[in-house]
């Protein structure tokens, strides 16, 4: 099972924890269509056609849907794969494709369902019952998570992926301990789980033990250009050991990495200005801005620099920035207020 990241996950959760009320049963059929539409999409109109030629092949099916999915036809795809299903029950791959753009779609109900439905016809399958405890877990249940985990730890008591997901639960319970002793033996039954070990730097760092740099640190063996393991060591270096300038050294190997991550250069940016570096922090949130337009925490530190730079003018700019993408943002309302009123005194 590949594992979704951690900040990819919280995402979903808020996106999604609120159980959508829509009717659809995941475990109907919905009406797919054997006919060949005219979409414009070279490889779905083939699919069609070959469907039509055999519209008992779950596999073009699950195809079609993979398509349709990738252009933003998730009704479509969400009606083929259940369609698949309906012809082979026994495919696992088709409950997964679809609990996945039920749970992308911001449908949760189902997506749960979809897979509590595919661990009864599969319950020994281990990659079924990993997926499903993650969806509990993602949704936030954690008791039914546990279950499904003890069930997978009956069948493979060493499985790595078990113990990465029992950790993360018992991290959200609180049980910073249980979650330790999870991911340590995630990483003893598979030393090249990043995730592992940078949660395991993020709860020893929590109880302000040196010891966690040195999970960071193996992480970044594993990985040495992992993006969330650097940015996890650089936090750690910043906020508990005061080393700004190892921090700075982290995030600008970010920006080597990957040049149109946004978020690289806008914590480099605030590294800067806690260093009173005003120069290089608005250069910083500059680059941010300009890699996303729309990055909104971008243009008001941008402001921020500019004004403790003394460029009343520029600032201004920036904040009224913020504010026509985010009208009711607080921090910037008070900032243009603040800026105005250092305008008008000046004239």
């Amino acid at each position: 099972m590949k594992m979704k990241t951690l900040c990819q996950l919280v995402a979903l959760f808020l996106l999604s924890a609120s159980f959508t009320t829509c009717e659809d049963d995941p475990s109907k059929e919905a009406p797919a269509t054997d006919k060949a539409p005219k979409t414009g999409n070279a490889a779905l109109e083939e699919l069609s056609q070959k469907i039509a030629a055999k519209p008992a092949d779950a596999n073009l099916y699950a195809a079609r849907a993979g398509i349709y999915n990738e252009i933003g036809g998730q009704d479509e795809a969400i009606a083929d794969l259940q369609k698949a299903i309906a012809l082979d029950s026994l495919n696992p791959t088709y409950y997964h494709a679809l609990a996945d753009i039920y749970l992308d779609y911001f449908k949760s109900r189902q997506a749960l369902e979809t897979m509590k439905k595919a661990a009864a016809v599969f319950p020994k399958r281990i990659p079924t019952l990993l997926k499903l405890s993650e969806f509990q877990w993602i949704l936030k249940q954690y008791n039914d998570a546990l279950f499904t985990l003890e069930r997978i730890r009956a069948i493979d008591p060493q499985n790595a992926e078990m113990f990465f997901l029992f950790g993360n639960v018992f991290k959200e319970m609180g049980n910073a301990k249980r979650a330790i002793n999870a991911f340590q033996s995630a990483v003893e039954n598979d030393p090249d789980l990043v995730d592992a070990w940078i949660n395991l730097g993020q709860l020893w760092s929590e109880k302000g033990e040196p010891i966690a740099e040195k999970f960071f640190d193996n992480a970044l063996r594993v990985d040495s250009n992992n993006i969330e393991a650097i940015v996890a060591k650089a936090y750690y270096l910043a906020n508990k050991k005061n080393d700004l300038p190892g921090a700075v050294k982290l995030y600008k190997k970010i920006n080597v990495i990957d040049p149109q991550k946004e978020e690289g250069y806008y914590n480099l940016g605030l590294l800067y200005l806690d260093m009173d570096s005003l120069e290089r922090a608005y250069q910083s949130f500059d680059l941010a801005v300009k890699v996303n337009p729309t990055f909104i925490m971008g243009y008001y530190y941008r402001g921020v620099a500019a004004e403790m730079k003394g460029d009343l003018a520029n600032a201004k700019t920036n904040y009224e920035d913020v504010l026509n993408f985010a009208p009711d943002y607080e921090k910037a309302k008070k900032a243009l207020e603040r800026v105005n009123r250092a305008v008008g005194g000046q004239q």
